[in-house]
């Protein structure tokens, strides 16, 4: 019998061994199923850590917003809006402001600092910003009208919620507008508009007034002050705004014929 070869042992061997571990590589699974899936799992257990603080910071706070008319200036519009929560103002600004040329300087300045001060005051008794009087004057006559609709929308709120509340208080708490007879002054005619709830003025504004040349500056100096001793007073024995005598006189007078018209 012929014996084998000790090398060729040692080939064959080797070649079975080399075979084995390529046989047992190819069952291997290329990929951990485990770790695949919780390779897939990640994104989407980080998309939805995104989407969920999004979900309530709509009405958290309760607030809404009231924007008051807009109030024409010598140099253009204004118009303030205003943030209200909790029954007082958190955010005043400006949502329409003189602009070009130099107004756009003066608006800068003055906007930002008229702004804080309506927060800070909570009302429209808040000084003009020097070198920017036109702009201050149209701020404040456009806060107040928003601090007008806060109130009146505050009112319809707690007249509505009062289930208790008899008929005859209904219509009393009711708003209502009013307008006035035209006055007829040396430099133009004057209007007044009133609003009234409860008895009272809660909003008084010129729907006519001089305008026209040195009268532009005057109605803008002196119907935003008429406006507020109107509502102040709730009467027409307010005082003449002084370099306005006659702008004042039909305001009182038109002011007058628009109480009577309310009825006191």
């Amino acid at each position: 019998m012929r014996k084998s070869h000790p090398v060729r042992r040692v080939v064959l061997a080797t070649a079975a061994t080399v075979s084995g571990v390529v046989l047992l590589l190819s069952l291997k699974p290329s990929s951990d199923p485990a770790s695949a899936s919780a390779a897939g799992a990640a994104p989407s257990a980080a998309a939805a850590g995104q989407e969920s603080p999004q979900g309530g910071t709509g009405a958290a706070g309760g607030a809404t917003t009231v924007t008051g008319d807009a109030t024409q200036t010598q140099y253009g519009v204004v118009q303030v809006r205003l943030t209200v929560a909790g029954g007082k103002i958190t955010q005043a600004e400006a949502v329409q402001a003189p602009k070009g040329g130099t107004s756009d300087q003066k608006t800068a300045l003055s906007v930002p600092q008229l702004n804080k001060e309506a927060v800070a005051a909570q009302s429209a008794n808040i000084d003009s910003v020097s070198g920017a009087t036109y702009t201050s004057t149209g701020y404040k006559q456009s806060l107040q009208s928003a601090l007008d609709k806060m109130k009146e929308a505050a009112a319809s709120s707690s007249s509505g919620s009062s289930s208790g509340s008899s008929s005859s208080g209904s219509a009393q708490a009711q708003a209502k507008t009013v307008t006035g007879q035209v006055a007829q002054t040396q430099y133009g005619p004057v209007q007044v508009r009133i609003t009234v709830a409860g008895g009272k003025i809660t909003k008084a504004e010129a729907v006519q007034a001089p305008s026209g040349g040195t009268s532009d500056q005057k109605t803008a100096l002196s119907v935003p002050k008429l406006n507020q001793e109107a509502v102040a007073a709730g009467n027409a024995n307010i005082d003449s705004v002084s370099g306005a005598t006659y702008t004042s006189t039909g305001y009182k007078q038109s002011l007058q014929s628009a109480l009577d018209q309310a009825g006191g």
